[in-house]
């Protein structure tokens, strides 16, 4: 791999950097388990559901299903929990496998909760057979009424004790479609007095006529995710299942519907997978939950973020202002930026809110390191050098990277004009200025040392022109290289500059708990209005034959990235990933 490579490969060869042998709760668990005997290996999965595309705080959940799997010669499978057709979408499938890949990993195999449909639906009337579960017909708002709160127990359905016979004929007749949407759920039979309240009886079949994605029409019922859920698990042979704490609360009914189906010794259940080939390897699997990854001044909920899309508050699921994984890929964000990210935050049981300036301070040490250098102007003022003859050109090699030599050198063109930055000029500079003023003298960063000696306005009054003289003797290389000046500045020939759209992205929300709905306001009245402004300046000619995606860092701006869809050679786009340093103050 190159290095200036933006990528990881799948597989193990994918790993950031060499660490120590990593500790912590739930490694310590698959070790006692391997140890014990208990599992001859371990797999995992990580299971999205389909209804949105991946953001930032899902790399811990992908690192760690992907990554504990790896850890131990185990196997991970991609599997989507496509139980929501009206909400799912193929779009979304493609986004997360792309995601996937792009964060280093990849699947032993690619599943999906609606290739077990058939055994879902065998299983559900194993449970109506065993009296485990009952067709109800309260209506949803019925069932909340019905169900309690947490001081106060809830209410047996009245139909909680049809026969068997009967729960049957009316399961069969939801699956044949005679009930319209919302009719009847079949629910678990299990304990409404309890207090957790997904045990009080929680449905496992809701009616819905809405054509499947895989499945098309052939089902009118579909399974509940902690049904569907479980049972994907049991049937792919899943040892541990890994996910964050607010399923907690839901793994007595994991284990319940584990325990009641009993997958393991029925083989029957499983016909419908066995008659077309189908894999499986039924084992009884241990959910272990641990802590979510939560990063202020952002959004981590799909529906809030779906919500930004469709109100047009953004451009889209990609917006580079997103923490949609597609999103802060097209920033400019790094697999092994992300993968460092939630490696050194470890894996715990107490939920924490992490400053959003701990993962930026990682994309800087990881570009500091692998970012080739360039030099760019965003905000562009005339510089003439009179002392040079009009058609004065030469070439200057500059280092790639000046802490690692593999990076190589490159040609850089100047020339009798540069743009410079319209803030390394001040004509009343401010205390502590040391960049050029009237009559002061700068260093031209690999070019020499200049004295401003005429300052050129327009009618308005702005500054539009420096005039100059270079030290001849300052040059590279010649006596007068060495003597000092305050300030160095960069530029880039007018005469051999791109002209270039860059994107200066910060941070979507103002305030850090954008989700604090205090006054009547909602996350979308904490949308920072400065989160992008678009300028027009000028690269040097090597930053703007980038490939999309390559990452730079523009001397003494920050970290930029040309953009994964709108570069082009000839109109370079690029996107501000990070600055150099943590200067944002919302």
């Amino acid at each position: 791999m190159s290095a200036t490579s933006d990528t990881l490969p799948p597989s193990s060869a994918a790993a950031t950097d060499a660490s120590p042998v990593k500790q912590d709760f739930i490694r310590q668990i698959v070790r006692d388990d391997l140890a014990s005997g208990k599992h001859a290996a371990i797999k995992t999965r990580f299971p999205p559901e389909p209804n949105g595309y991946l953001h930032i705080g899902h790399v811990r959940a992908i690192c760690t299903d992907f990554g504990i799997a790896e850890e131990f010669g185990g196997r991970c499978n991609l599997r989507f929990d496509d139980t929501n057709p009206a909400k799912e979408d193929p779009e979304y499938v493609q986004a997360i496998q792309d995601d996937v890949r792009w964060l280093g990993f990849d699947w032993h195999e690619l599943r999906h909760a609606s290739d077990y449909f058939e055994v879902f639906y065998l299983a559900a009337e194993k449970l109506i057979r065993q009296g485990d579960a009952f067709v109800c017909d309260l209506t949803a708002e019925q069932v909340r009424e019905y169900r309690g709160t947490l001081t106060q127990p809830g209410r047996e359905s009245p139909y909680r004790n049809r026969s068997v016979e009967e729960n049957l004929d009316l399961f069969r007749r939801m699956r044949a479609g005679e009930f319209p949407d919302g009719a009847r759920t079949l629910r678990a039979k299990i304990d409404m007095a309890s207090g957790n309240i997904n045990l009080r009886d929680p449905a496992l079949y809701r009616i819905k006529h809405v054509p499947h994605q895989n499945t098309g029409d052939a089902w009118c019922i579909y399974p509940m995710y902690d049904f569907a859920h479980s049972l994907s698990d049991a049937i792919e042979g899943i040892t541990h299942s890994l996910c964050t704490l607010e399923f907690e609360d839901h793994r007595p009914l994991y284990d319940w519907c584990v325990d009641k189906v009993d997958l393991a010794h029925h083989p029957e259940l499983l016909k419908p997978l066995t008659d077309k080939g189908f894999p499986f390897e039924a084992a009884k699997p241990r959910q272990i939950e641990f802590s979510r990854l939560n990063i202020n001044y952002t959004v981590m909920s799909k529906r809030k973020l779906m919500a930004l899309v469709q109100d047009g508050l953004v451009d889209g699921w990609d917006d580079p202002r997103m923490p949609t994984l597609q999103g802060i890929r097209r920033r400019g964000y790094t697999p092994r930026a992300l993968r460092l990210f939630v490696e050194r935050l470890g894996l715990s049981k107490q939920n924490a809110l992490i400053d959003f300036s701990v993962l930026e301070n990682t994309l800087r040490e990881d570009l500091d390191a692998r970012a080739p250098r360039r030099m760019a102007v965003l905000d562009p003022i005339r510089m003439v050098l009179t002392n040079l003859p009009e058609d004065y050109e030469a070439t200057l090699r500059f280092a790639n990277h000046p802490k690692d030599a593999s990076f190589g050198e490159r040609d850089v063109p100047f020339a009798r004009e540069v743009w410079i930055e319209r803030d390394d000029f001040a004509e009343v500079p401010p205390k502590g200025f040391k960049r050029l003023i009237p009559g002061g003298e700068v260093r031209l960063r690999g070019a020499g040392i200049v004295r401003c000696d005429e300052v050129v306005k327009n009618g308005a009054g702005e500054v539009v022109e420096l005039r100059c003289t270079l030290d001849l003797d300052s040059r590279p290389g010649l006596p007068g290289a060495d003597r000092k000046v305050k300030g160095t500045i960069h530029w880039v020939s007018a005469r051999h500059a791109v002209p270039a759209e860059v994107r200066l992205y910060e941070r979507l929300f103002a305030v850090p708990d954008p989700d604090n709905d205090e006054g009547g306001k909602t996350y979308k009245d904490h949308l920072n209005p400065d989160s992008r402004r678009t300028v027009r300046g000028y690269v040097e000619p090597a930053a703007a034959n980038a490939q999309p995606e390559q990452s730079f860092q523009f001397e003494r701006l920050g970290y930029f990235v040309a953009d994964r869809y709108d570069h082009r050679a000839d109109a370079p786009v690029f996107n501000r990933s990070v600055t150099l340093r943590d200067g944002w103050t919302g």
